[in-house]
């Protein structure tokens, strides 16, 4: 029996049922260098997902590699937040500064899971109420809050919630009534419902919005610029916050804008951040303003959040993205990717959108003849890529979403070779589908 045969075999003895592998055959990833990986059987792989957007600077970056290698010599890996942490206050600062939120304080923990618990519990203290607005659509992560705000039923096992949470329009213009019209107009009809949510649904006295500027499990869709800043102006008079989940769009991956929230022309009241901070160590944290995260009355600490050599590795992730302005990097490289596969959609009728900004896009299939979302063709896609050598995830609300998110630092000629690939597989795959 083959090897990744043998381990899947061993996976499915002891691991649950309910975890998501990614490909028919599932295959183990044993090296990575920059953007690429090698799997158990020898096979090397252009990585346009990264880990779940989680290995953002590619692998085996010296800087990152050095830091994690020193801070394991002194022999202290792990202390807790009941001692002081040199490297979580740096990084906390930098952090502090890049967030923009006036008088900022930053807690860390393990995972946007935690992150999006936390910036809830400081929202739900500070205005002394359950009710929270989140995103159609949306995914904040598996616990039992975070289920609360998640709007995407492949990912709720159940309807029980401490939140009491109505869910908003603003990244669902797929629907009939907002099909044809201008991101003014749907901005101005989104708004207007959330008037209507406020006046029918709720008490008033909603704790927050929690939000992603981009839709990651949702595929990649996005409310279009200014939306949360007309959201803050309605909600603000109600003395409710805004949230911003940064998870999946912070660290200049948009290439627009550092945090994606950014975008909209708004300040947040707490943004909350993980995944590719670490570059595959585990961090996760809130930044907000410094009187609601100062607000609770009870002790907190975080035993593994923020430990010594996650803290060295997002330090030095962070100085790598600053330094490279990776930022501007994104951007060159999605405006090569994203232009290139909407010129090739026109002549794909399985194709029914391009999207996304910077490093973070997605192509949505849809059956070409009755044009309904496809999951099929997402699954078949996904295969013909790997065939060619390039990873990538899949996602949105009918799993019909092909998504990637590659490395910050992907080179002009990986962009090229991956743009490649996935032109040529969505050839393959639409033909297969129109024959």
């Amino acid at each position: 029996m083959a090897e990744h045969a043998t381990l899947l075999q061993r996976h499915r003895a002891v691991m649950p049922g309910w975890l998501a592998l990614n490909y028919a055959a599932p295959i183990e990833l044993v090296g990575g260098k920059g953007a690429r990986v090698t799997d158990a059987e020898g096979r090397s792989y252009l990585d346009f997902f990264a880990g779940i957007l989680t290995s953002m600077i590619g692998y085996d970056v010296p800087e990152v590699r050095e830091a994690v290698e020193r801070q394991i010599a002194t022999g202290v890996v792990h202390t807790s937040t009941a001692y002081l942490l040199r490297g979580q206050i740096e990084l906390a600062e930098k952090i502090a500064r890049l967030s923009g939120i006036p008088d900022a304080k930053v807690f860390f923990c393990n995972s946007g899971t935690e992150a999006n618990e936390t910036a809830l519990l400081l929202a739900t203290y500070a205005r002394k109420t359950d009710q929270v607005l989140a995103m159609r659509q949306s995914y904040h992560g598996r616990s039992f809050g975070a289920i609360g705000v998640t709007s995407n039923r492949t990912w709720k096992n159940n309807s029980y919630s401490p939140l009491n949470t109505h869910f908003l329009h603003g990244a669902d213009r797929h629907l009939p009534q907002f099909r044809g019209l201008s991101d003014a107009e749907y901005i101005k009809v989104c708004v207007a419902d959330l008037e209507h949510v406020l006046a029918t649904a709720t008490g008033g006295d909603v704790a927050a919005l929690i939000a992603e500027p981009i839709q990651g499990v949702g595929g990649f869709t996005a409310a279009p610029d200014g939306l949360f800043a007309a959201y803050k102006e309605v909600l603000e008079p109600y003395g409710a916050l805004l949230i911003s989940d940064e998870v999946q769009t912070g660290w200049g991956r948009t290439g627009d804008s550092f945090f994606g929230i950014q975008a909209h022309g708004v300040t947040p009241d707490a943004m909350t951040f993980a995944k590719g901070l670490g570059n595959g160590f585990a961090v996760g944290g809130v930044v907000a303003r410094g009187d609601l995260m100062d607000a609770l009355h009870a002790v907190g600490l975080s035993t593994f959040g923020g430990n010594p050599v996650s803290m060295a590795a997002a330090n030095a992730t962070l100085d790598y993205v600053l330094d490279h302005d990776l930022q501007a990097n994104a951007a060159r490289q999605g405006k090569t990717i994203i232009g290139g596969l909407r010129e090739a959609a026109p002549r794909l009728p399985i194709v029914a959108d391009v999207r996304g900004r910077g490093l973070m896009f997605a192509v949505e299939l849809a059956d070409p003849g009755t044009g309904a979302p496809s999951p099929e063709l997402a699954v078949a896609l996904m295969e013909a890529t790997r065939e060619r050598g390039l990873l990538a995830g899949k996602g949105g609300l009918y799993g019909n979403v092909v998504r990637m998110a590659p490395p910050l630092t992907l080179t002009d000629a990986e962009a090229a070779e991956g743009l490649g690939i996935l032109i040529d597989s969505l050839e393959n795959v639409n033909e297969a589908a129109t024959t």
